[in-house]
């Protein structure tokens, strides 16, 4: 794996001003064969910068994160709550915080799932996707993203015609790179050829992926691999089971009336993160720490996409990039443990089509 740093250029004339050491915190890795680069842990956007937190608590993230070397921000056109929120605070941040920074961020935004009424809100289709990418960029103030994505195959509309959309993005000036999000290896290796034929790369994927869930390995890294595209994992804490919010007893009691958990919150389940956890601590590691530390193991994932509720979660995850390197044992001791169905591949079917 390749690993840049730089230096920012100081500037004490600006109301709010980054951490001058910003770019000292870690290494930026390198997505596939592009020029692109990331830092191994990126702040996804997706549900704690809707309208349901305080504008404050999460500009508050969003400044600590930068101040801590986190230069991607990932969202999509229905992050919120409600649909689109997450945008339009991000533009608010923008405009306040981030201007004078922008040539030193990565935004990323995405259209796929349900975004509005009729038969042009959703999936992949030429129409859907401009509208969506025009529409992102007016809620952020934005005259362009980094990365656009489509968010999930459709298999009602010619791959041809969605690969097509994202080569428009990038001609037209709206997207500088482009990606897709939880496409199986297959459509993957398909989408890329149609990309590549038309002149504009796939960099990136973006799958979920979790010790849990580690159905990208069964195909889709080699395929990535061969595109020459790089990876982002979402999901790599599987919703919080990957915590230690699990482990206590009383929380597992509290949770499981939860249709949503019902499923996951099984003995197997339990005792898996429990082990996980015992293995974590003989490496004076938090559970969290562990499982995004194995997501950025040699081969895994390029850059971990996380959520953050405030800023100590956020420090607690970037503990993780303290010890990334795995023996031989410990990478068998998780196989094994890990191993069977968990029962939380949300987001496989939409991959699978």
């Amino acid at each position: 794996m390749e690993y840049e740093r730089f230096s920012p250029t100081a500037d004490t004339h600006r109301p709010w001003a980054a951490a001058e050491d910003r770019y000292e915190q870690f290494g930026y890795r390198r997505v596939g064969a592009s020029g692109l680069l990331l830092p191994p842990i990126s702040l996804g956007l997706w549900w704690n910068f809707g309208d349901n937190r305080t504008f404050d608590s999460q500009r508050e993230i969003l400044r600590h994160a930068f101040d801590r070397g986190i230069n991607h921000f990932d969202l999509a056109n229905n992050y919120g709550p409600p649909a689109g929120s997450a945008e339009e605070n991000f533009g608010r941040m923008l405009r306040g915080d981030f201007r004078p920074y922008r040539d030193e961020l990565v935004i990323s935004s995405k259209a796929g799932w349900d975004m509005w009424s009729g038969p042009f809100g959703t999936l992949g289709s030429r129409k859907y996707l401009m509208a969506s990418a025009d529409a992102s960029l007016q809620r952020m103030g934005l005259d362009y993203v980094d990365i656009f994505y489509s968010h999930r195959f459709d298999p009602k509309t010619p791959l041809e015609e969605t690969i097509g959309a994202l080569d428009t993005l990038v001609r037209q000036g709206k997207a500088l790179y482009v990606g897709i999000s939880s496409y199986s290896a297959e459509r993957t290796a398909q989408a890329s050829t149609i990309a590549k034929d038309l002149g504009t790369p796939l960099v990136i994927h973006q799958p979920s992926y979790n010790m849990l869930n580690p159905w990208v390995e069964h195909g889709l890294l080699q395929t990535l691999e061969q595109e020459q595209m790089g990876s982002i994992a979402f999901t790599p804490l599987a919703q919080g089971l990957l915590t230690d919010k699990y482990l206590d007893t009383t929380e597992v009691e509290r949770s499981g009336g939860r249709r949503s958990l019902q499923d996951q919150l099984s003995t197997e389940n339990l005792d898996k993160i429990r082990k996980l956890n015992d293995l974590a601590n003989t490496r004076g590691q938090s559970l969290a720490q562990l499982a995004i530390a194995w997501l950025l193991r040699d081969g895994a994932a390029t850059s971990v996409l996380i959520g953050a509720s405030s800023t100590a979660q956020l420090d607690e995850n970037l503990g993780a990039l303290r010890n990334t390197d795995f023996t031989s044992e410990e990478l068998e001791q998780i196989a094994t443990i890990t191993q069977g169905d968990a029962g939380i591949d949300w987001w496989k079917s939409s991959a699978i089509s």
